[in-house]
């Protein structure tokens, strides 16, 4: 006759599902969910207990989704193995589940796993030859509300590999900002404070807004964009929907904050009488150090005029870093060449020779000077030689005058020569100076 009985998981029981998690760790066995998510289980979804007068002796968690059932957490106290417990515990979860339809029922279990006797006598089979994968999701359910309130977003894990060339840049960002942050523990080790908050400035089109997607995408957290003309239009005014906003932010686990062209909200405050935006510069000054003192965040400020920030805004305490993001060089024009380049064709044309005649393009440049020539050659094997209207132009796409495979050298160096630069000498000169002046890195 059994002195234990089975009944539904009370709140109560906590502590008792805690214990057994810990005998478990204790006997080196390493469960497959992590403690949070078994709580939370037993919280939300089907959870029963084993108990001997109030003290609880085995548990078992199941979470069911349409019609796939999963056993998230089995245990029993090792003095009570061998009684048929877990059978029982096994069976009744599964009966809680069963309103839902299930199809299929699973488990997932560590190799040291002995209590495979449980599964077997309930009908589980014992599947050969499979690996499991896990890989955890930035975002939880509970922040997605939030995030989505913020317009945030969870950017594609391949953007950091996908910025062709800028090789400097990349790897000074790396070893910057996401090595310290995406290896918090080991950076503590080292006496390093992970940073909280950067200046990326350069000339227009360099790709600022690009790596600052890049670094969210790396260190997969959510990108959430604030844009301070949007803002404006708030009844609380520009400087209390700033405050707003990134009293929102902190509701995230994670995030990188991005403000692009931030010098629109933090300009050098002079004049008398005060103009109205200087109360929304003071108010951004305030809210950098309360972001700064939030772990698990990077705010990521971007301008193409960095003589125009506020002294204060640059100041060491407020940005670890100032980093500049200038024109590519000979490699990273190469880099971007090949990929904007057409695979079929790109054997046949001379990209060296697109290096040599694109120098001081910025990468916006460069992306519209091939997208243009690709533009052109598709015009061409349409229409003809003569897309202006020629004898071979007839109005129907279907009239094909020659057989292209994509652009040739031809076309890219006829886009490239009508492709009017963002950067002048004078900026570049200017940006050069303030890499002296103001750069941080």
């Amino acid at each position: 006759m059994t002195n234990w009985r089975i009944r539904d998981f009370h709140s109560a029981d906590l502590d008792g599902i805690l214990h057994l998690w810990e005998t478990l760790k204790a006997t080196n066995v390493e469960p497959v969910y992590a403690l949070s998510e078994v709580l939370a289980s037993c919280e939300k979804d089907h959870a029963v207990v084993a108990v001997q007068g109030d003290m609880v002796v085995g548990a078992a968690v199941g979470r069911a989704a349409h019609d796939q059932g999963w056993i998230v957490f089995l245990a029993t106290l090792p003095e009570y193995r061998s009684r048929g417990i877990g059978t029982s515990l096994l069976a009744a979860v599964e009966n809680r589940m069963a309103p839902h339809g299930l199809n299929k029922l699973s488990a997932l279990m560590p190799e040291s796993e002995t209590r495979v006797e449980a599964f077997l006598s309930r009908g589980f089979a014992l599947k050969k030859n499979l690996r499991y994968f896990e890989r955890t999701i930035p975002v939880q359910r509970q922040e997605l509300g939030a995030l989505g309130q913020l317009g945030g977003r969870i950017l594609a894990r391949d953007l950091w590999e996908n910025v062709a060339g800028m090789r400097r840049e990349k790897e000074l960002l790396e070893r910057r900002l996401v090595l310290p942050l995406a290896e918090a523990d080991l950076a503590d080790e080292y006496g390093v404070v992970p940073p909280r908050a950067v200046v990326l400035f350069g000339p227009p089109g360099t790709g600022k807004t690009t790596f600052a997607k890049a670094i969210a995408s790396r260190l997969e957290w959510p990108f959430v964009e604030v844009f301070p003309s949007r803002l404006a239009s708030d009844p609380k005014g520009l400087a209390g929907a700033l405050r707003e906003t990134f009293l929102e932010i902190a509701e995230l686990e994670h995030a990188v904050v991005f403000i692009d062209e931030v010098e629109e909200i933090a300009s050098q405050r002079s004049g008398e009488p005060p103009s109205p935006l200087q109360g929304v510069t003071n108010e951004l000054l305030k809210i950098i150090p309360a972001f700064r003192e939030q772990p698990g965040r990077l705010l990521v400020c971007a301008t193409n005029f960095i003589r125009a920030l506020d002294t204060a805004f640059l100041r060491h305490g407020r940005f670890d870093y100032v980093i500049p993001i200038g024109l590519p060089d000979r490699q990273a024009r190469e880099a971007m060449w090949q990929r904007f380049i057409p695979a079929p064709v790109v054997d046949d044309v001379d990209v060296e020779l697109l290096v040599d005649r694109t120098g001081g393009f910025s990468p916006a440049d460069i992306e519209f000077a091939a997208r243009s020539a690709s533009q052109r050659a598709l015009e061409k094997s349409v229409y003809g030689e003569d897309s202006g209207g020629g004898a071979a132009s007839t109005g129907s796409v279907s009239v094909r005058a020659a057989v292209r495979k994509g652009p040739s050298t031809e076309d890219y160096i006829d886009a490239i020569g009508d492709t009017r630069t963002t950067v002048s000498d004078e900026v570049h000169r200017d940006f050069l100076e303030d890499i002296d002046r103001l750069g941080r890195v």
